[in-house]
Parts: structure tokens; C-alpha cells; sequence
């Protein structure tokens, strides 16, 4: 009989693992595994376990959630930019006083031949290309466009899976549409193709995602890196393995 709930929050290659390991092994089956999704993304990949979709209502519906469903340890493999999640998740824990656990891919560092220019947030990045027109192929996430709005000296090509729907049109940006994963010989097409001057991320860190910078390294392109938010303390492991002995140290 089931005794013992985790809840995942979700949306993360780490995530979609943790779930399968605990529902594929023997030794978690006592487990009842519930991954919640943000909702943001339309027909989400299904994890392993249950699944629920949609916010809380910030950290005191989070807490609600928690004390309803009688979770027992809760796991926060959001992405690194999902700062507000993160947050909640924290103020949640502690005031349910459920046990948590963040599990975060390690960020990505520069090689020798990278040419990283680092700014903290998606503001100093627009302010920068303001300064520093290029040619950019932006990749900060289809969420993050309005913050590159005002940038009209510089043209965007922006890959998206589906049609985005953008409020106004956008005269700088062109829109190419397709589904990853993406080799590093597909980047490199693209960056000629649309003959690219600059690349624009945040480090997410992770290797689905890093054929891009293996691209413009090739290309000896600069790469404009806005780095990850400082989020509140938690304990914190970059491995679902890691993850798995947490959970096991709780077990009776």
C-alpha cells in the first residue's frame, strides 16, 4: 500500500528521469510519484507517475497543496531560470515542514576559445545589444521576447516549435520553426544561413541545449551569457542519482 508521496516539480530533462527511476525500481514502490507541470508548454511530454497540470497560486496554494495531498518529500527540478517556482517551493516547504530537495543541472562554464560576454539578467542583455547591434539569433525562450522588443538596430532569428503569437508584429525578428534536439552541424548550418553575428542564451546549462555554444565556438562567435538567478538556499544536488539517496535516507 502506498504510504509515502513526492511531489516533482517538473519541466526538466532531470525531472522526467527522477520520475522514472523512482516508478521503474523495486525499492520506491511504496512511493506514490506525482510530477506537476507548469502548464506553460501545450501537450507536454507525460512523465513517468502521476502528472497534474498548472500552478499553484503562488507559496500559501503550494502549501495547501501539499497539506491536501499529504506529500511527504518534495523535489524541485524546475529549470534554473524558473526563479518564482523556486522561491515558493521554499517558503512552502518550510511552512509545511515537508523536506525539500532541488535538483539543478550544473551551469555551463566557458572554454578557452569561447567568447562570453555575461550579464545578469534579460534587462542588461537588451541594454547591451541596444549599444552592440548584431544579427542574433535569440534563444532565451519564446517567454522572453518582449525584453528584446526595443533592440531595433538588431535583426533576430528566433527557432520556435510552434507559431508564436505575438500581440504586435515584430519587424526585426524572423521565425523558424522545428523541433529539437539539434546537432552541432545543425546549429552551425543555421549561424551561416542567416548569417548570424552574435548569440544570445541564458545558461541553462546541460547538454541538449549546447551544440549551440559548440557552434559559435567554431565560428569564433561572441555569445551574449545572461546568467542564472540567485535563488534561496536549499539543499541541492545536480544529479538524479544524488537525488534517488536523498529520497532513500528517508526511508524507514
Amino acid at each position: 500500500m502506498t504510504s509515502d508521496t513526492i511531489l516533482i516539480l517538473g519541466g526538466t530533462s532531470e525531472a522526467y528521469g527522477l520520475a522514472k527511476q523512482l516508478v521503474g525500481a523495486a525499492r520506491f514502490q511504496h512511493f506514490r510519484v506525482l510530477t506537476s507541470l507548469s502548464g506553460a508548454t501545450s501537450n507536454p511530454r507525460r512523465p513517468a507517475g502521476e502528472l497534474r497540470l498548472g500552478g499553484f497560486g503562488g507559496s500559501d496554494g503550494l502549501v495547501g497543496f501539499l497539506q491536501q495531498e499529504n506529500i511527504t518529500l518534495l523535489v524541485d527540478a524546475t529549470h534554473p531560470f524558473a526563479e518564482q517556482i523556486s522561491r515558493n517551493a521554499r517558503d512552502a516547504s518550510r511552512k509545511a515542514n515537508v523536506p525539500l530537495l532541488r535538483l539543478e543541472r550544473p551551469s555551463w562554464t566557458p572554454e578557452p576559445k569561447d567568447r562570453w560576454i555575461s550579464v545578469p539578467n534579460l534587462a542588461a542583455a537588451a541594454a547591451w545589444l541596444r549599444e552592440h547591434p548584431h544579427t542574433v539569433f535569440l534563444t532565451t525562450g519564446i517567454r522572453e521576447l518582449d525584453a528584446f522588443r526595443d533592440c531595433l538596430s538588431s535583426r533576430f532569428v528566433i527557432r520556435t516549435i510552434t507559431p508564436p503569437q505575438l500581440a504586435e508584429p515584430w519587424l526585426q525578428a524572423s521565425f523558424v520553426q522545428a523541433r529539437g534536439p539539434f546537432s552541432v552541424e545543425a546549429e552551425l548550418q543555421l549561424l551561416r544561413d542567416h548569417n548570424i553575428s552574435l548569440l544570445v542564451t541564458k545558461n541553462s546549462g546541460g547538454s541538449a541545449t549546447a551544440p549551440k555554444l559548440h557552434a559559435a565556438r567554431q565560428l569564433d562567435l561572441p555569445v551574449l551569457m545572461t546568467e542564472r538567478p540567485e535563488l534561496p538556499l536549499s539543499k541541492t544536488v545536480s544529479e538524479v542519482d544524488a537525488a534517488l539517496a536523498w529520497i532513500t535516507s528517508f526511508q524507514a
